[in-house]
């Protein structure tokens, strides 16, 4: 038992920074919104400057000048830490101005993705600058030894969890008792309230910034005596810290420090017990401890990361639709071969490593750009099919193709698994996990001895077919022309295979995850297998490309599919282009080992600082460019077709109307939609009370209310977006407790209060992932003439950002009817249209109507309501005061107090036109 108690006193010292590194997260994420991924590199950077100072030197980090500067005397340690402390709050500011400041009003995703970029160039520096050997630092914590039974436990370990205690202690009450932590707070809660209040969110983010790589120095000065500093040595020290912010929920900090402690004690813990229990693995069992309880935390409790009160957010970028197929491969199938016949010795292995790099780049294309599944495991999953391949050909002997084919479909289900957690969370979130698996992956899997093949690698054995050898070659004949072909046919073969991906059904299905879960769910699209698909197809592609680098190598070894490796990968990827085929092909260009990576090296003797570059350019290209390199050339390239197509119409009036606007008003039939009872209640707030509406097939029935009145949220409830107390049938067919996309496809579509249309499709595309819910889907023709009902008809091959206010609207109405639904909810469509253009929309629902649509319409704009609809509800505040005909609502003395107060009981409600809409502004979603 004592060796127990010594091993987890042991591991209070790793423990003490991933609670240092957590309070850091936490300090950031509450002020910036961003989940700092650099922060073990920042806390690594203090150490290293530390360290030089001790020595009487100053690091410099700019390339070009000599590596530190001579003080002329050695520092006392109160003064090294002093300085260094001070440059890491300059750093905080520094970094926060020039990066993350302009990245204030983007998404969490594209702050995350800065940071990575921010992580690899502080490690790629520090790696220029100070070179890769470890540097030891005398200790400062007292030296003290413990006996614990027949163990001992060194005093510095305790007396660096009390002081990371302490300072938790001191930020806490910093937070909870001065102005500073009041304004913090605010900031956290919404910018746009703190901004009213006149707190400035830019100058308590920078000072938040400031504060937290202090706490990220203070921890890297600190473990530096007990942990080696190499260049890469406390970057993979944010996994188990992310999982102690995460128990903290990246708001409090008392969770997060007891997490950090909890995580490095457990991981001391494993660290015994693989030396001590024969059935025990050997290998990576502590690395797995932050990834079970990433899951746990995710999984179980579908807990995400807290989403802050950002002024606006913007998306991944454009996924552009390819047009054809196979114009591009006329052009780059020749130029690549000629390329790979002309090369030779490294060059031709440059361009052989482009070929695999940009396959496995392309992967990413799929998960991350398409998906929106930001994954970081990609190499990694690369890297299990290497190692499995390794089995198969040369231990079992299997020929190929099928010892890679089985190797990618075993992949693949590795995939499937990591795509799991992705079911019940989004976004950073699974960034989180993912990156938490390849670190496991690497650690319990190809670093395991008994596993990975030894210090030499697990040997690959060379493809063979029909006795045709396609192996890389040895020798004057390396690399063989033979392995180039073969990997630029796989090349293009994954590369019109995701083109074809992103033209078809299931690509489209992906942007609209990616742009709006909820939305998506509306058109019918089951979210949860969509993800799945994504990564499915992501990973099989990873491993095709994992294989074909183990053939490359001859062996599987862990240096190549490392973590960090992997996020190199991904960093490469995002930079040159992730929502693209073209931009995942210059990645393979770009990649570490590529023909521009080797071009730097010998031309420009820059080889050592490639890794800098890249992460240098990953930070600018965030904050310029979110579609990465190739998107200016995209951008242009839609600018040039744009200007030859024909200009968009600016009248949606002009439209001849179609054969449906003809059509003979059928008369209200039997109830279709039975609704009793529905309520809604956000804990002790009642959003709607008891409502009880009968709707009759043909009929519009027109919801009003005034603001706050729980009419979107009356919506939410019985299409299956926010849970509701209640009953919900369709046609006799109850709908309580299935999911949105179920309700969709049963026939309730739905349109929403924001639009929410998919700005990366067209409008077609849009309307197209719209069919998804209908059994019987729609024709063509069917789709052209829904176009012409609603003037879209010369907008249909336009991207839907280009369009108006109003048009957009219409694309929204136009997606929830493509779906055949029995009934539909429209929740404002009328909203950025003027008097005119609303009573035009009148028409046409009316003539949806009369082709057997039952619709439901959320309405501020009355002239409409009157006009149009068969019989109106009204709600306050969660109530149903009144339901009637047009007439009977103008003059029901209930309706008219609800809108215009008591003292206005007399005002003529033929007058009122419309009312101002601000309906409901915060939803509890439903994953």
């Amino acid at each position: 038992m004592t060796e127990h108690i010594v091993f987890l006193l042991l591991g209070l010292g790793n423990g003490a920074v991933y609670a240092a590194l957590g309070m850091a997260l936490v300090v950031t994420f509450r002020s910036s919104g961003v989940v700092n991924f650099s922060t073990g590199a920042i806390a690594l950077y203090v150490a290293y400057t530390y360290a030089f100072l001790r020595n009487g030197e100053l690091l410099l980090p700019v390339p070009g000048l000599p590596t530190s500067l001579d003080l002329g005397a050695d520092l006392t340690m109160a003064a090294a830490m002093a300085i260094s402390l001070v440059i890491a709050a300059v750093l905080g500011l520094v970094f926060y101005a020039l990066i993350f400041r302009p990245l204030r009003n983007t998404s969490a995703v594209a702050k995350a993705v800065a940071s990575i970029g921010l992580m690899l160039l502080i490690q790629a520096l520090l790696a220029a600058r100070v070179g890769t050997s470890a540097i030891a630092v005398e200790p400062m914590l007292p030296d003290a030894v413990y006996d614990i039974g027949e163990g001992r436990v060194p005093a510095d370990r305790l007396w660096f969890a009390a002081i990371i205690v302490l300072l938790g202690v001191a930020l806490t009450v910093l937070i909870r008792t001065t102005r500073f932590g009041l304004a913090t707070r605010a900031v956290a809660e919404t910018e746009r309230g703190a901004i009213v209040t006149g707190l400035s969110p830019d100058r308590v983010a920078a000072i938040n910034w400031a504060l937290s790589t202090v706490v990220a120095g203070i921890s890297g000065i600190l473990i530096a005596p007990i942990v080696t500093m190499t260049p890469s040595s406390y970057t993979l020290f944010i996994v188990p810290a992310l999982a102690a912010a995460m128990v903290g929920g990246f708001s409090k900090l008392g969770p997060a420090i007891i997490a950090g402690l909890a995580i490095g004690m457990i991981q001391s813990e494993m660290t015994l017990l693989q030396t001590t229990i024969d059935a025990w693995p050997n290998s990576g069992t502590p690395e797995l401890v932050p990834l079970v309880l990433i899951l746990v935390l995710l999984i179980t409790s579908g807990q995400r990361l807290p989403q802050r009160g950002d002024v606006s957010l913007k998306s991944l970028g454009r996924a552009p639709r390819p047009r054809s197929l196979w114009q591009p491969l006329i052009v780059c199938i020749p130029v690549a071969t000629i390329v790979l016949v002309a090369t030779d010795g490294s060059w031709r292995a440059a361009v052989i490593s482009t070929f695999i790099l940009a396959i496995i780049s392309l992967s990413q294309v799929v998960v991350t750009g398409y998906a929106g599944q930001v994954s970081l495991a990609q190499l990694a999953i690369a890297g299990a099919a290497a190692f499995m391949l390794s089995i198969f050909s040369s231990d079992m002997n299997m020929p190929f193709p099928l010892a890679p084919l089985l190797a990618a479909v075993l992949a693949t289900a590795l995939g499937v698994v990591v795509g799991l957690p992705a079911l019940r969370i989004r976004g950073l979130a699974v960034a989180v996990v993912t990156l938490a698996l390849a670190v496991a992956l690497e650690a319990f899997w190809f670093r395991n001895p008994e596993l990975n093949g030894g210090l030499q690698g697990a040997p690959v054995a060379n493809p063979e077919l029909f006795g045709l050898d396609l192996g890389i070659g040895a020798g004057e004949g390396y690399p063989r022309l033979t392995f180039g072909f073969m990997c630029l046919l796989v090349l293009v073969i994954v590369a019109v295979g995701v083109a074809w991906l992103r033209r078809s059904r299931l690509g489209a299905s992906m942007l609209a995850v990616r742009a709006n879960e909820r939305s998506a769910a509306a058109s019918g699209i089951d979210v949860r297998r969509v993800k799945l698909a994504a990564f499915a197809i992501a990973a099989f592609i990873a491993a095709i490309g994992g294989c074909l680098l183990g053939y490359q190598q001859n062996v599987a070894s862990s240096t190549t599919y490392a973590a960090l490796a992997g996020i190199g990968l991904f960093a490469t990827a995002y930079l040159c282009g992730v929502t693209s085929v073209s931009g995942g092909i210059v990645a393979g260009l770009a990649g570490a080992g590529g023909v521009l990576f080797l071009a730097m090296d010998r031309w420009l003797q820059l080889g050592d600082y490639y890794a800098m570059f890249s992460g240098l350019m990953l930070v600018i290209v965030v904050i310029r460019h979110p579609e990465g390199i190739v998107g200016p050339v995209h951008e242009r390239i839609r600018i040039w077709r744009s200007r030859k197509s024909a200009p968009l119409p600016a009248d949606l009036m002009a439209e001849a109307p179609s054969e449906m606007a003809t059509l003979t008003r059928r008369e209200p039939g039997e109830v279709i939609l039975e609704l009793n009872g529905i309520g809604v209640h956000y804990g002790a707030v009642v959003a709607v009370d008891d409502v009880t509406i009968a709707v009759r097939e043909g009929e519009i029935l027109g919801l009003i209310g005034p603001n706050g009145a729980g009419k979107t949220t009356f919506i939410d409830g019985i299409s299956g977006y926010t849970r509701a107390a209640g009953t919900v049938s369709l046609g006799g067919s109850p709908l309580d407790g299935r999911a949105p996309h179920h309700r969709s496809r049963a026939g309730l579509g739905r349109t929403f209060q924001g639009i929410e249309l998919y700005e990366d499709l067209t409008v077609e595309e849009n309307v197209v992932v719209g069919t998804t819910a209908a059994a019987d889907r729609p024709t063509s023709e069917d789709l052209d003439q829904l176009y012409d009902l609603l003037g879209l008809g010369p907008v249909a091959k336009r991207p839907v950002a280009e369009l108006s206010q109003g048009q957009r609207q219409l694309v929204s109405v136009a997606r929830a009817l493509a779906g055949r639904p029995r009934v539909v909810l429209l929740d404002e469509p009328a909203a950025g249209l003027d008097s005119d253009e609303s009573l035009w929309l009148g028409e046409r629902l009316q003539a949806v109507r009369n082709s057997g649509v039952t619709v439901v319409m959320i309405e501020h704009d009355m002239g409409l309501v009157l006009e149009t609809c068969d019989r109106v509800a009204v709600l306050d505040l969660g109530r149903l005061i009144a339901l009637g005909t047009p007439d009977e609502i103008k003059g029901n003395p209930d309706v008219i107090r609800a809108y215009l107060g008591s003292t206005h009981t007399k005002v003529d409600p033929d007058e009122v036109e419309s009312i101002d809409r601000n309906d409901d502004k915060t939803k509890e979603p439903v994953s």
